[in-house]
C-alpha cells in the first residue's frame, strides 16, 4: 500500500504547465487520503477557468497510479483564485482579488460586447465576477445584458447606504446606464468624471469578487487615469480589429496602461473574419490584418481573434451574450478560449510577485 508521504513526493513531479512549478510546492495539493489500494486527492487550481485543467488532471492521475498498490486514483478538482492586488483592509474594494480593465483606442471595436462576453464566460467557469461598466458617456452593458430598465435598489452597510448590483447571468453588475434615463447625456468633465468612478468603487456593494472586469470607455483620457489612481488596477486586456488605423490606437492604450503602471495581458483581435453560413468561405472583411505580428513586434501578448457572426448583434440587442445564445458558435468558443487564456495569464501575473 503507498503511503501519503509517497503519494505527495510523486505529486511533486506534476508541473503547472503555466506557472512552470510543481502543485506541491505551489501549495495546489490541498488533501490527499490513502484506503487501501485507493487514493483520493484533492487539487485547487488558480483559477476555475483553467484551460489545462483536463492536463493537470491527467498527469496527477498517472502519478499517482504509477505507485506500486495503488488501483485506482480519484481526483477532485477545485479553483483559489490568486489576487493580483495588494489591498489592505481600509483600501477600495478589499474583496476583490483582481481587477482587470478591458479598455480600447478607438470607439466601433466591440470592446463592451468583448468584456460583457469575457465576463460571462468566467462566471461560467465558476468564479465570481462583477462587471463594472465605466463607459460612463456611452454605457451599453445595460442593454447588452438586458437590463435597460432597472434601477439599483439600496441597502445599508454599517452606516452608509451603499447600491446593490444587479446580477444578469451569474454576474454583479453595475452601470451608469442604471442611473439615468435613456435620453439623459453625460456632459461631465474631469471632476466629476473622477467623482463618478470613484462613487462605483466605494458605494456599490460588490461583495467578494475573484474578479472585476471594467469595461473602460474608447480612448485614453479622464476616466482611465481616475481607475488607476483609486485602485490597483491588477491587468489590462485590450481590443482591437483588423485595421491598421484601430491598431495604431490600440498602441496609445498600450502606452497608457505602461505609463499607469498597469501590467497588459494582451490583445484581442475582434471581427477578424467571416466565414459565409451558405458556402463557408471565409472573408476577412476589414483586410487580412497583421495583428498577432503587430502585438510580437510591440512585445504584448496575443489573446486571440473572434469571427464575425450574424447572430452576435441580434442577441446583444435582447440582452443575451452569444456564449450565453449560441455557446457553440465560432465566436462564443473563441470568446470561451480567450477567457481562459487571460485567467491563466492573469493567475501567472499574480504568482510572479510583480504587483
Amino acid at each position: 500500500m503507498a503511503t501519503k508521504e509517497e503519494v505527495l513526493e510523486a505529486l511533486g513531479g506534476v508541473m503547472d504547465p503555466e506557472l512552470h512549478r510543481d502543485i506541491v510546492s505551489l501549495g495546489m495539493v490541498r488533501s490527499v487520503e490513502v484506503e487501501g489500494e485507493r487514493v483520493r486527492v484533492h487539487v485547487v487550481l488558480t483559477t476555475p477557468a483553467c484551460p489545462l485543467k483536463g492536463a493537470i488532471r491527467q498527469s496527477v492521475e498517472g502519478a499517482v497510479r504509477a505507485l506500486p498498490g495503488v488501483a485506482s486514483v480519484e481526483v477532485e478538482m477545485g479553483a483559489d483564485v490568486a489576487s493580483g492586488r495588494r489591498t489592505r483592509k481600509e483600501e477600495r474594494l478589499p474583496g476583490v482579488r483582481n481587477i482587470v480593465a478591458v479598455g480600447s483606442g478607438k470607439g466601433g471595436v466591440g470592446k463592451s460586447t468583448v468584456a460583457v462576453n469575457v465576463a460571462v464566460a468566467l462566471a461560467q467557469s465558476g468564479a465570481r465576477v462583477g462587471l463594472l461598466d465605466a463607459d460612463l458617456y456611452g454605457p451599453s452593458v445595460p442593454i447588452l445584458l438586458g437590463a435597460t430598465h432597472e434601477s439599483p435598489e439600496m441597502s445599508e452597510e454599517g452606516e452608509r447606504a451603499v447600491m446593490l448590483p444587479l446580477e444578469r447571468h451569474g454576474l454583479k453588475v453595475f452601470s451608469i446606464g442604471f442611473l439615468l434615463k435613456d435620453t439623459d447625456a453625460v456632459v461631465w468633465r474631469g471632476p466629476l468624471l473622477h467623482k463618478a468612478v470613484q462613487q462605483f468603487l466605494e458605494d456599490v456593494a460588490w461583495g467578494e469578487l475573484d474578479y472585476l472586469v471594467v469595461d473602460l470607455p474608447p480612448g485614453t483620457g479622464d476616466v482611465q487615469i481616475s481607475l488607476s489612481q483609486l485602485v490597483p488596477v491588477s491587468s489590462a486586456i485590450v481590443v482591437t480589429t483588423p485595421q491598421d488605423v484601430a491598431f495604431a490606437d490600440v498602441l496609445r492604450a498600450i502606452r497608457m496602461f505602461r505609463v499607469t503602471k498597469v501590467p497588459i495581458l494582451g490583445v484581442i483581435e475582434n471581427m477578424a473574419s467571416f466565414v459565409c453560413p451558405t458556402c463557408g468561405t471565409e472573408h476577412r472583411v476589414f483586410g487580412d490584418g497583421r495583428i498577432e505580428e503587430r502585438c510580437r513586434e510591440h512585445d504584448v501578448a496575443y489573446l486571440g481573434a473572434i469571427p464575425m457572426d450574424l447572430r452576435v448583434a441580434p442577441a446583444g440587442d435582447q440582452g443575451r451574450p452569444i456564449v450565453v445564445e449560441a455557446p457553440d458558435s465560432p465566436p462564443a468558443r473563441a470568446l470561451l478560449d480567450i477567457a481562459a487564456r487571460l485567467a491563466a495569464r492573469q493567475s501567472v501575473l499574480a504568482h510572479s510577485g510583480d504587483r
